[in-house]
């Protein structure tokens, strides 16, 4: 059986080292040490040397950070200062729009990369992105700037991205995406509502702005009782005979079926 992947990113501002702290211990699978929109302008040096501080060693769970935006006066003292740190999972790049940003990251670090689309241009490009280079290792979307880019009025105006960027990360062989955050920490049934809806399209998991969220979507992502016993059937088929066949039930059992139901019992390990 293979490891479970992650369900929950938990973002935390890089220059609050407290919270930061609090977040290592919060139950989420990766920490996101936040260097951009979180910190402002006159605290990103701060943020940048205690984040370096934190990871001068391995951390207790897989830290990344969300650097700078490329074409800021930061990204480059924030790569620099951080790119090869002991203690450093990943490095998330926002507001990427082509390859050339990743290729240019990727010759300088040999940390996990993983891209933030944020604009119209950036999801239009979602392919190119995800197959930029062998260390970029995911994409995601950045749904505030994306909202406020294309002038959706609700939330079912991102549904085309969304899909866009679910089928290129498919398509790169990169894991599915994770969504972006739910920017209302109060509204736990909006987030349970909109995970499900993100389950749906394709995605695997969510990033968080707060620790209450982290069980919320947890719960969305993992397989329910129904479906982990639907999988260990159509496993316990596939070992007795090969190629395809047909269940009792009158479902069809192929390679894909089997693939998904592995899937399926590898995110049922965490319940």
């Amino acid at each position: 059986m293979t490891a479970a992947p992650p369900l929950t990113w938990l973002y935390a501002p890089g220059d609050r080292p407290q919270v930061v702290a609090k977040a290592l211990t919060s139950g989420a699978d990766v920490v996101i040490v936040d260097l951009e929109d979180a910190v402002a302008p006159d605290r990103k040096a701060y943020a940048r040397d205690a984040t370096a501080d934190l990871l001068g060693d391995p951390p207790p769970v897989p830290v990344h950070v969300r650097v700078n935006a490329l074409d800021s006066p930061w990204a480059e003292p924030d790569i620099g200062a951080l790119a090869e740190a002991p203690g450093l999972s990943g490095l998330r790049l926002p507001k990427v729009t082509s390859a050339a940003g990743i290729t240019h990251i990727a010759h300088r670090t040999t940390a996990a990369l993983y891209a933030l689309l944020e604009s119209a241009l950036a999801v239009e490009q979602a392919y190119a992105v995800a197959t930029a280079h062998p260390n970029l290792r995911g994409i995601a979307l950045g749904e505030a700037d994306l909202r406020a880019d294309l002038g959706v009025r609700d939330d079912t105006g991102l549904d085309w991205s969304r899909s866009r960027v679910v089928v290129a990360a498919r398509a790169a062989g990169l894991p599915p995406p994770a969504q972006s955050v739910h920017p209302d920490i109060r509204d736990l049934e909006g987030l349970a509502a909109s995970c499900a809806r993100g389950r749906v399209l394709g995605f695997l998991g969510r990033a968080a702005i707060h620790p209450r969220q982290l069980p919320v979507i947890e719960r969305a992502y993992l397989p329910t009782g129904d479906e982990i016993e639907r999988a260990e059937t159509v496993l316990k088929a596939a070992a007795a005979e090969q190629g395809a066949q047909a269940l009792p039930d009158g479902r069809f059992v192929d390679a894909a079926v089997v693939a998904a139901a592995r899937r399926t019992l590898s995110l049922a390990g965490r319940r």
